[in-house]
């Protein structure tokens, strides 16, 4: 069996919480959900801004794959929450400018979104990925 390692990187925000930022198993690495934090100041950005928000959540999934060796070509699934499907279409049309030229082989990740309520009020979207690395 392969050893699991935290993977953790300053430039995604340090978790709140009792979690690791990512885990590595093997050739899998699990993205724990993000929000829309800045990694410097921990501030929660972009209020009420749900395109705004989803770049910068993806904007930190992709700094934690690239801190566990992978790419957004590694990813096989991302989980969306939102808080209300009334922010569906902008966030899946910002969701879409982000991952489309990141996803070079052609191929895009899985995707569920899920409505519901976020641990934070101005939290309006949160995702989580999961990455197979060859």
């Amino acid at each position: 069996m392969s050893d699991k390692t935290a993977v953790l990187t300053t430039d995604a925000p340090a978790p709140a919480h009792v979690f690791s930022q990512g885990v590595r198993k093997g050739n899998l690495l699990q993205i724990s959900g993000q929000g829309p934090v800045d990694a410097a100041t921990n501030e929660y950005l972009y209020p009420g801004d749900v395109k705004a928000q989803t770049v910068k959540v993806l904007e930190n999934v992709e700094a934690i794959l690239k801190a566990g060796g992978a790419t957004f070509d590694d990813v096989v699934m991302l989980r969306v929450y939102l808080t209300t499907r009334d922010h569906f279409a902008e966030m899946n049309d910002a969701y879409g400018d982000f991952v489309l030229p990141r996803s070079t082989s052609g191929v895009l990740p899985s995707r569920t979104t899920v409505m519901c309520e976020l641990p934070r009020a101005e939290m309006l979207v949160e995702i989580d990925a999961l990455a197979v690395l060859s």
